[in-house]
């Protein structure tokens, strides 16, 4: 009792050191020493210690602080598609610009060991210089975000960690005259029951609508300013004191205002064009420039205006804009323009707090080339249409990451749209291929080429274009996830690899392994179509002795599990070892590698010219992952006939993976679903069963030799009915 006693104690002693060692080894503190601070700031030669009331150290220069040093994961969540988080440290002066950046510490699934970590520190090093004034303005897309192939998720994560992070320490610190965020004051609402309507002077003089007037020579005394000669030496048409630009501003989703200005009829019109959370504001316009300009009809944006509120901004798409006929208001002035702009709900937009409308007015300096000047238009709903103020509610951090997280990944969602679409479009055709299987294996010639092609389409848009590659490091980031604490977000910043995870769950309930592997691994592909060149050339193909065959069979479960136990002990090791897959070498980085994984995957690819698939049927780990939960699949699609096997061998035959046994019966653990037995089971020149009944009827003189086309043979439960002459 007491050894055992002392056993439990000591390994809960071990098990808080080791709790305590990797929270020491993740806060500012313990990475510090490992940076010199001239790589924080430029002829830096020490570093203080870290603050008590902000987790940020000084950055010294001859006594002098001359930046703050801070860990992005400090102050916002840095998980990155691991499941951990990706640790930089960073330093931003006193005008909020980042003067050093170091990434210092992650554990992305292989993504290290796929692509030079020299590539990963330099692309880092590379947001040095980011002014986080200009990024707060612009809600964080005030710089072009540059990605390696293979890495997307990460320098996605890095970058909104660096942007985040980075404007809440210049907030926390007042640098560069940002100022924290008030979560203390009190909270404003619009009263949504005033509905009085108002003439057009009424609501200008109390600022219910704001305007900016700018003439010619304003424009040009602005663009003579920057002192750009090639601008200054393109002044605008006309005299100084024409009309450039006279531009009015309301919010028409405050029901006073909206009704005024928009008419009965109209505002509710716009009520039911506006979903919940969403405002929509009127923009009028009249002069020379035009504040829409012709992006819109281009490329759907309106490139010339831009709402900014705080540290969020919104432009506006053709789809949030709707055109006005007139301003119902009396005595309003004409306009050219007239257009209501709808911001969506994800803009967090609160109608109660000020906000301006940028106006970018361009020039021409070149054939194709143009320079840029912005204008100003503030708007704050006056006082009369808000609620008295509410107290002041508590800020929950955690709910505000958690947007903010949510916000992260639903950007690359929307960034790969095009992607996603077309995934969704291949999984819609696998589905109805294998739902109604026997037509579509009723022509083999025609089934042939189906298959050729989506093989095609699964290695070019999928692994080539799209990444899309899974792999067993998602399952051991899965389970790690579940032991630390499981979120969706990590897994949500891949969409692509998410949703076929999603296809492939349904899949196994349906199919077993096969849906994945046969069709839309992009790996499996490249064997399959290489072995399909290697035939065509005469390249000799091996049959593996059955007995063979069925023992190597094990191998790839017992690469699986002990891929699966070792991510127990250390994921990272794990995740080394997980190279025995080549979906990084051959898929992600397209052979662009060093060489000894070049030459593993090209080896498994030469291996697979003589026997198809090698790689799948006895080393591939993620197959044997898929087939384990596959043992519960609720159907058996495929068709047998009771000569299967007894005495018929064509299909064990001429399987491509030899997963039919001698006996006839399918092994769903190595059946690939590649639907070739299938059009063998309809083959009117293969299947003995088939040949066997067409021959009878024959005799009989009931049918012809060959069965009409688009009819199965009499003895399948699809046949219709056959009269005898």
């Amino acid at each position: 009792m007491v050894v055992s006693r002392a056993i439990h104690f000591l390994l809960a002693l071990a098990l808080f050191c080791l709790v305590a060692i990797n929270a020491r080894a993740d806060s500012l503190a313990s990475f510090l020493p490992e940076i010199e601070p001239a790589e924080l700031a430029p002829g830096a030669d020490a570093l203080g210690p870290v603050r008590d009331d902000v987790p940020v150290a000084p950055v010294l220069k001859g006594g002098e602080i001359v930046a703050w040093a801070f860990l992005t994961s400090d102050f916002v969540g840095t998980t990155g598609y691991s499941g951990k988080p990706i640790h930089v440290v960073a330093a931003i002066d006193e005008d909020a610009v980042l003067t050093g950046v170091q990434l210092v510490k992650h554990s992305e699934p292989i993504v290290l060991i796929g692509i030079p970590n020299s590539r990963m520190v330099e692309l880092t090093e590379s947001y040095t210089g980011l002014d986080l004034k200009v990024e707060a303005e612009t809600g964080g897309e005030g710089h072009d975000l540059d990605i390696i192939s293979g890495a997307t998720v990460t320098i996605m994560v890095i970058d909104d960690s660096l942007v985040r992070g980075g404007i809440k320490v210049a907030r926390a610190l007042g640098l560069g005259g940002l100022s924290p965020l008030q979560a203390d004051g009190p909270k404003r609402e619009v009263d949504m029951a005033q509905d009085a309507t108002y003439d057009w002077t009424t609501l200008s003089g109390d600022g219910s609508i704001r305007r900016l007037t700018l003439d010619v020579g304003q424009v040009n005394e602005a663009f003579e300013a920057t002192g750009d000669q090639r601008a200054i030496k393109r002044p605008e048409p006309g005299e100084p004191d024409d009309t450039f630009i006279d531009m009015h501003v309301a919010l028409v989703s405050v029901p006073s205002i909206g009704k005024s200005l928009l008419g009965e009829a109209e505002y509710q019109n716009l009520t039911g064009w506006l979903d919940e959370g969403e405002q929509a504001i009127l923009v009028l316009g009249r002069g020379a420039y035009s504040f829409k300009g012709s992006g819109y009809v281009r490329g759907g944006i309106f490139d010339r205006i831009q709402l900014i509120q705080g540290d969020n901004s919104v432009r506006f798409f053709d789809k949030q804009q709707e055109r006005l006929g007139k301003v119902a208001a009396a005595d309003a002035p004409s306009f050219t323009e007239l257009d209501i702009f709808k911001i969506p709900a994800e803009a967090e937009f609160n109608p109660a707090e000020p906000f301006r409308l940028q106006l970018l007015v361009q020039r021409a300096v070149g054939a194709v080339e143009k320079t840029f000047l912005t204008f100003d238009l503030g708007y704050k709903l006056p006082e009369q249409y808000l609620l008295p103020a509410t107290a002041p509610a508590v800020v929950d951090d955690a709910t505000g990451e958690a947007a903010a997280k949510a916000a992260l990944w639903k950007r690359i969602w929307k960034d790969r749209t095009v992607e996603i679409v077309g995934l969704g479009f291949m999984l819609l055709v696998l589905t109805a291929t294998f739902f109604f299987q026997f037509h579509a294996t009723m022509n083999a010639r025609v089934f042939y080429w189906f298959r050729i092609g989506y093989l095609t389409m699964t290695l070019f848009f999928i692994g080539w274009y799209a990444n899309a590659q899974l792999s067993v490091v998602n399952l051991m980031a899965l389970a790690g996830s579940l032991r630390s604490g499981f979120s969706w977000d990590a897994f949500l910043l891949d969409p692509l690899v998410f949703i076929q995870w999603f296809a492939v769950a349904a899949a196994l309930l349906f199919w077993g392994r096969g849906a994945y592997c046969g069709w839309l691994c992009p790996f499996g592909a490249l064997q399959e179509l290489t072995n399909k060149i290697a035939r065509a050339l005469k390249v000799p193909q091996w049959t593996l002795p059955w007995g063979l065959n069925e023992r190597l069979w094990p191998a790839k479960y017992m690469i699986f599990l002990g891929l699966f136990g070792l991510s127990f002990v250390s994921i990272p090791l794990a995740e080394k070892y997980a190279e025995v897959e080549p979906f990084k070498t051959a898929i992600i980085l397209k052979f662009m590698r060093d060489w000894p994984f070049v030459v593993f995957a090209l080896t498994l690819l030469g291996i697979g010219l003589f026997i198809e698939r090698f790689y799948c049927r006895y080393l591939c780990p993620l197959g044997g992952a898929l087939a384990i939960p596959a043992r519960i699949r609720m159907f058996d699609w495929l068709r047998r006939y009771k000569d299967c096997g007894t005495p018929c061998q064509t299909c064990a035959n001429e399987c491509p993976v030899q997963a039919i046994h001698p006996t006839g019966e399918i092994n769903p653990n190595e059946c690939v679903t590649c639907l070739h037995c299938q059009v063998l089971y309809q083959s009117e020149d293969k299947c003995p069963v088939v040949i066997r009944q067409l021959k009878r009827r024959a005799k009989t003189g009931s049918v012809q030799m060959k069965t009409p086309l688009g009819q199965p043979p009499a003895n399948h439960p699809n046949a219709k009915p056959q009269s005898v002459s």
